[in-house]
């Protein structure tokens, strides 16, 4: 009564579109469950490896989240504005008999490919891996550099 007084609006009409929207997501649910054939599980790995990519001046920045990959098993690819890490992330075989309740720790080969704004210099690209994290300093390409312009007067 009180939310209807102040919003004019019943709260009652909006927590039945929040009932029926969350019907509709465990619907859905449902639906992907069966789908990938894998009822019960849920995936929630996202994107691998997760990345953040910033710039400066003269730099692009490329860290990666990389987990128990060894460098080893990387392949960095770049090629005028594009990047790509690839790689194979090996994970233990917990026990093959074992029944998953939850499973958010995948293996497998994994590529992530990113369209840079600016070119780049592919052969100046120094990348290190420390503590999980793959870190890229990507230098710009002098023809991509900002340059000053002298104004003749």
């Amino acid at each position: 009564m009180l939310y209807s007084r102040l919003y004019g609006t019943p709260l009652r009409g909006s927590l039945r579109s929040f009932e029926e929207l969350t019907r509709m997501r465990r619907q859905m649910d449902r639906i992907m469950d069966a789908f990938a054939g894998r009822p019960g599980l849920e995936t929630g790995a996202g994107v691998f490896p997760a990345t953040n990519l910033t710039e400066d001046d003269s730099f692009f920045y490329l860290r990666a989240e990389l987990p128990g990959v060894k460098a080893e098993d990387l392949d960095i690819q770049a090629t005028g504005r594009n990047l790509t890490i690839a790689g194979l992330r090996k994970l233990d075989v917990e026990n093959a008999s074992a029944r998953y309740h939850r499973r958010e720790r995948e293996g497998g080969r994994f590529s992530r490919a990113f369209a840079l704004p600016r070119e780049i210099d592919p052969d100046r690209i120094e990348a290190k891996v420390l503590n999980g994290i793959l870190t890229l300093k990507v230098p710009k390409a002098e023809s991509a550099k900002p340059r000053r312009i002298t104004i003749e007067s």
